[in-house]
């Protein structure tokens, strides 16, 4: 059977496919709770280890979609989302659930690592920003896709714990049956494939020396707040939002999270020509303020409060992986661009990590408000912080990034 759509559509459905899993459990969190009576430390390890997965794909496996070729990484990453999401559906226990959560982790890291590859080499050459900004939305929409279908399912299906995992078994087979269908261009696929040696599995972190050690680690707050916010919405919201507004349900939740990052793709597309400096500063500012708003919101109760903590966050989030990536561009060097690059993610992925098993462990011993009330605070004086020292450090300022 002979495909209709371009290579391109279809590596571009397998993506979206393969990140749509891995906030889909986010709007269940509530469910699990209720249902396998866990307490807030369970909840966060889950979150955790799926996170662990990812970050241990992303530093030993990244390389291996330019040794093997895109597609063989996309199917097998698929194939391990596939499996990933079946324990996931037979899960009774945390263990289990743990698991199929791990294996999750790792198939997103390599189909987003093996995809956008593929995109790149299925474009036409001199389509650098073009690959770049698709890639970007299509990890945005797989992942916000991701949770609101899980909370529609989780809200109104019968047995949500094993239905909603269905979609995404029959898509992830379709992704795999149109992959490993396609006719690739000859340049899509590598002539002499380089057998992987050790050195292509160590990670390569790397730290700027002189001046431009403090700008880096001003630029690497970005994705840890950013991360770490998101995580907080992702993993715990379900988990106290009883508190913040009159609804209730898995599809409140799974809504907020699509909704930070679709609007967060949308806030990068919008800021693209906004400066450096400020485009850094006030994305801090707008995740200190959307923290704020959720401590309050504690208080109030209010719909509409939620709903600004929401944008606020979806705004900070995006505004903060815009600047934090223009400025990783903006110190590398072509000898340690990779390391960087390394380096700026790893601490964002333990900016999310970190925390919530920290909220976790307050939350078992103090309860679920002052886990967040802790979190909160700590992020509103972090961000306004890094956003003032952001926004006047030199390195990040137009006169000497155009020089």
């Amino acid at each position: 059977m002979k495909l209709k759509a371009s290579p391109f559509v279809w590596v571009s459905f397998a993506m979206i496919v393969g990140v749509m899993g891995t906030a889909l459990i986010s709007p269940l969190y509530a469910l699990y709770k209720e249902a396998w009576n866990l307490q807030a430390s369970d909840i966060s390890h889950i979150y955790v280890i799926y996170m662990g997965g990812a970050l241990c794909t992303l530093l030993f496996l990244g390389r291996l979609p330019d040794r093997v070729g895109f597609r063989p990484v996309m199917l097998f990453g698929l194939a391990m989302a596939f499996i990933g999401t079946f324990i996931s559906l037979i899960a009774w226990n945390v263990a289990c659930l743990s698991v199929g959560r791990l294996i999750v982790g790792v198939a997103s890291s390599m189909v987003t690592t093996s995809a956008t590859l593929g995109l790149a080499k299925l474009s036409p050459p001199g389509n650098a920003q073009r690959v770049a900004m698709m890639s970007g939305f299509l990890i945005a929409f797989g992942f916000g896709i991701g949770p609101l279908v899980g909370g529609l399912i989780g809200q109104w299906a019968p047995y949500p714990l094993v239905t909603t995992y269905v979609p995404t078994l029959v898509l992830a087979a379709l992704g795999m049956l149109a992959l490993a269908k396609l006719e690739l261009p000859d340049e899509a696929v590598p002539k002499d494939p380089q057998p992987l040696q050790w050195k292509d599995v160590l990670p390569r972190l790397t730290w700027p020396a002189g001046e431009a050690s403090k700008a880096f680690a001003l630029t690497s707050s970005l994705p840890f707040l950013a991360f770490g916010v998101f995580g907080l919405y992702a993993s715990m919201s379900p988990l106290f939002l009883d508190k913040l507004v009159p609804w209730h349900g898995p599809v409140v939740s799974g809504t907020a999270i699509a909704l930070i990052l679709l609007l967060s793709a949308c806030t990068q597309i919008l800021a693209g020509r906004l400066p450096t400096h400020w485009c850094g500063a006030l994305g801090l500012a707008s995740l200190a303020l959307s923290n704020a708003l959720l401590m309050i919101n504690l208080w109030a109760g209010s719909a509409t409060l939620f709903a600004l903590g929401v944008l606020c966050t979806a705004a900070g989030h995006g505004m903060s992986m815009l600047a934090g990536m223009s400025m990783v561009n903006r110190i590398a060097t072509p000898a340690n661009r990779t390391g960087l690059l390394s380096t700026y993610l790893v601490i964002g992925y333990v900016g999310s990590m970190v925390p919530m098993l920290g909220m976790g462990w307050i939350a078992d011993h103090w309860g679920m408000e002052p886990a967040v009330r802790i979190f909160c605070t700590a992020v509103i004086v972090l961000g306004m912080a890094a956003a003032a020292l952001f926004q006047r450090h030199p390195r990040m300022q137009p006169a000497l990034a155009t020089a």
